[in-house]
């Protein structure tokens, strides 16, 4: 095992190590050559080469995401760092602990022309949790820092002591790590090396200050019972779950939302959240109503007088609409650290992990039994919208939605499954997906970028196969994800390839332009089996109901290679059978 022997290269390993950070993904590069061969060559760290930045950024979250622990990447010095920034943004709205470690030249190396040196000190800006720029050695390289900053040096000589920089790095990296852990958020350690880079010695030379977070009770300071006393009287009340963990709620509690009649709870896809008496797919119920006369009766009597909220960012633009005019008396939401008023109705930010929050104010409500009909009324309307979803399903010709519906109830028990943002994710929550089947995607900043690196990073430790399902932008825009030795043979990928961009064709605005084509829709002809080729995945393509029903069918059986199914829908119908779905189900809506 070596050591670099600059003193702060020695200091983040330890750190990291002490802090239980282990998994380290790093970008090749030479800068950066005192972190890699000292994450390398201990064997406590599992370390990933990933060339491609932006694809390792991914696939660290992925990591991160799966293992609810932070990551570490690791890159060079320069542009390197930039293609980091759209993971980070991702991980700062999801809430996913990831640990940026960016080499950097000496502060007096910057802007004098040399190459790949850009100003990295404080780069993520606003989409960081934490950021800090590490004090340079002057233990290290010290007839350099003589010839070219010896200000460093002799002046102020009390503060630039090598003790002085050791103590304001340990502090810095004790917030830094720490923050990631208690916060689950980003943070970004610049670490400014001078030359040389690879000398290496058997032993530390470091001992650094090590600090442990201490966490905090913030239950204390909530007034529970005044919270329990209104929840227990409200005669309405809609619980949102936006992206959530598999079993991050005991099953005890969701017993007892789902059988109290004033309880209506929401579930998007993500929230990983099951019950025959939860209402899935928001929008199936929601967007038919937007289309009726009555809707503004309706919507009054869906309206919550208490709209309680757990979990990440929201899906369904139906249901922000909804609650954003029919506005909750009160909105609590309940998140350990951050709390967003998405529906401009806001009233409390309850501090505490959601299943703990739920038991403390269940706990003596339900001694006695509640009454109304507040989720009764909306069953029997979800249960006549889905037996309609079925009479609409078998009218239809092949399409993303019908594709959608054979995929559903093609997935294996217990598979790991990531979406794509964009028209996957959306067409996923119209479906019930098995309860056994743990659902993921990167709602944060919702990029299609990345989505196929994130989901090959959490495969890698899933005790479990995974399956990618995504459009053809989101594969294509993300292709060099597959440029490393970490795809599993169990790894999935089905490809919904609609010749483009079809959600805009939904959106307003859409014109049958050739300006439309080429600037939104983004028109392509592109096909898979090249990609497949180049990284060794089985190639399989479709275009029709009777040809995908007989693919899927082998499509999950164990293989020595991964697999790719290419489903080719019509680009010119997509968005018509969509649209055409929701008039199906208002129609019906009237004349019952």
């Amino acid at each position: 095992m070596r050591y670099s022997t600059i003193p702060l290269a020695q200091t983040i390993i330890l750190h990291c190590k002490a802090k239980g950070v282990q998994n380290i993904v790093i970008s090749p590069g030479s800068r950066n050559a005192p972190l890699t061969i000292g994450f390398s060559e201990n064997p406590f760290f599992k370390c990933f080469s990933i060339v491609d930045e932006r694809c390792a950024a991914f696939f660290s979250l992925g990591i991160a995401q799966y293992l609810q622990e932070p990551v570490a990447l690791v890159c060079t010095s320069g542009s390197a760092l930039l293609n980091y920034y759209p993971a980070v943004a991702e991980a700062f709205y999801s809430n996913i602990p990831l640990i940026v470690i960016s080499a950097d030249r000496p502060s007096y190396k910057i802007d004098i022309g040399d190459g790949q040196t850009i100003r990295q000190d404080d780069v993520f800006h606003r989409h960081i949790g934490f950021s800090v720029n590490l004090k340079q050695d002057v233990s290290h390289a010290v007839e350099k820092v003589k010839k070219y900053a010896p200000y460093l040096i002799t002046e102020n000589t009390v503060e630039n002591t090598q003790e002085k920089i050791q103590s304001f790095n340990d502090t810095s990296l004790n917030e830094a790590i720490n923050l990631a852990y208690t916060h689950n958020t980003p943070v970004h350690i610049n670490v400014p090396f001078e030359e040389p880079l690879y000398d290496f010695i058997d032993e530390g030379t470091v001992q650094p200050n090590i600090v442990f977070n201490q966490e905090k009770d913030l239950s204390s300071s909530l007034d529970l019972e005044h919270l329990t006393s209104i929840w227990k009287t409200a005669k309405r009340k809609l619980v949102l779950v936006g992206v959530s963990h598999p079993n991050s709620i005991d099953q005890e509690v969701l017993d007892i939302l789902a059988n109290d009649p004033s309880v209506i709870v929401f579930t998007e896809t993500t929230s990983n959240l099951h019950h025959p008496n939860f209402f899935p797919s928001i929008d199936t119920l929601v967007a038919p109503i937007e289309k009726l006369d009555q809707k503004d009766d309706l919507f009054r009597k869906l309206q919550p007088e208490i709209l309680l909220t757990f979990g990440g960012l929201i899906v369904s633009k139906k249901i922000k609409a909804f609650l954003r005019q029919y506005k909750a008396e009160q909105h609590w939401h309940v998140d350990e650290i951050k709390a967003y008023d998405t529906f401009f109705s806001l009233s409390h930010h309850i501090k505490l992990d959601p299943n703990r929050f739920l038991k403390l104010i269940l706990s003596d409500v339900y001694r006695e039994n509640t009454k109304g009909n507040y989720r009764d009324y909306w069953q029997n309307i979800k249960e006549n919208f889905r037996s309609k979803r079925l009479e609409y399903i078998h009218r239809i010709p092949f399409s993303d939605l019908l594709a959608f519906y054979y995929i559903g109830s093609s997935v294996p028990r217990d598979y790991q499954l990531h979406l794509a943002n964009s028209s996957t994710i959306r067409y996923a929550q119209l479906f019930n997906w098995h309860p056994s089947i743990k659902m993921f995607c990167n709602r944060g900043a919702s990029g299609i970028d990345g989505s196929t690196s994130t989901a090959i990073g959490a495969s890698v430790y899933s005790k479990k196969p995974t399956l990618l399902i995504t459009g053809d932008l989101s594969f294509f825009y993300d292709s060099n994800a597959f440029w490393n030795g970490h795809v599993r043979s169990d790894f999935r990928i089905l490809l919904i390839n609609n010749g483009g961009g079809g959600i805009f064709r939904i959106l307003p605005g859409k014109e049958d332009t050739p300006n439309f084509e080429t600037y939104f829709e983004t028109v392509q002809n592109l096909d898979a089996k090249h990609i497949c080729n180049l990284y060794g995945f089985e190639h399989t393509e479709v275009s029709g109901s009777k040809d995908l029903e007989d693919a899927l069918k082998f499509f999950y059986e164990q293989s020595d290679k991964p697999k790719l199914l290419e489903i080719r829908t019509p680009r010119l119908l997509n968005d018509k059978i969509l649209l055409g779905y929701f008039d199906f189900l208002s129609s019906d809506f009237i004349n019952h």
